[in-house]
């Protein structure tokens, strides 16, 4: 059991190191991944790596093509805008709910993740950040009291989540982010549906038109390198 829980935990890390990569511009759309190259840059078989395509393919990240390999699939501006769209709606939806539905026990534990992300903002720890993020919105999911929402909303934010991580690190956006939360936190606490909604979904569009920065700056990065 050992050696297997290991083998996946080996498929997931290279599964988010690719996924970063993807994420951060640095492959064109179509991109062949070169497995040998990528199982001696993580220092494993090759079995990791294909177990790892296929993770990345069930997410649309890869494409894979029998006897031809695996591609790196990069979503187009409209398809970013148009998946960032459906998550702001479902947050706000979660957000709406989970301002009428939420009990006291859930709502102390929302105000615990949202003081354990300050102390990870005030450390500038990102990683640490990004997965008490997921802690923090999956409170605000469960206590929607709607667990076919809280499952599509989970999906759709793993489908995200390289290009959510990666905005975190550009500019003030970890300070940005804090204050959002606050903001939500706020507005579940006071019970107020509306605000909640408007607080949950601002969060998510803004992450959007960060992220869209970001790429901007690294293609020009990299096209000033290329002249």
């Amino acid at each position: 059991m050992r050696d297997s829980d290991s083998k996946i935990t080996t498929s997931e890390d290279i599964c988010l190191n690719i996924e970063r990569i993807i994420a951060s511009g640095e492959l064109e759309d179509g991109a062949r991944l070169d497995e040998n190259r990528l199982a001696q840059m993580f220092g494993v078989s090759r079995t990791p790596v294909r177990e790892a395509f296929r993770l990345l393919a069930a997410q649309g990240l890869v494409t894979i093509h029998r006897n031809r390999g695996a591609f790196a699939r990069i979503p187009d501006f409209m398809e970013m805008v148009e998946m960032f769209d459906v998550m702001a709606g479902m947050e706000a939806w979660c957000g709406r709910l989970a301002a009428t539905r939420i009990s006291n026990a859930a709502l102390i534990m929302l105000g615990a993740s949202a003081d354990r992300c300050e102390t990870l903002q005030q450390a500038h720890d990102i990683a640490g950040y990004y997965d008490e993020n997921e802690v923090f919105h999956q409170l605000i999911y469960n206590a929607s009291g709607n667990a076919f929402l809280a499952q599509e909303t989970t999906k759709l934010q793993r489908r995200l989540k390289p290009y959510r991580q990666l905005q975190l690190g550009y500019g003030d956006r970890l300070e940005q982010s804090l204050r959002e939360h606050r903001e939500i936190l706020a507005a579940i606490t006071a019970r107020d549906a509306d605000r909640a909604a408007a607080a949950l979904h601002d969060h998510i569009r803004i992450q959007h038109a960060v992220y869209n920065a970001y790429r901007d700056e690294m293609r020009r990065k990299a096209d000033q390198q290329h002249k």
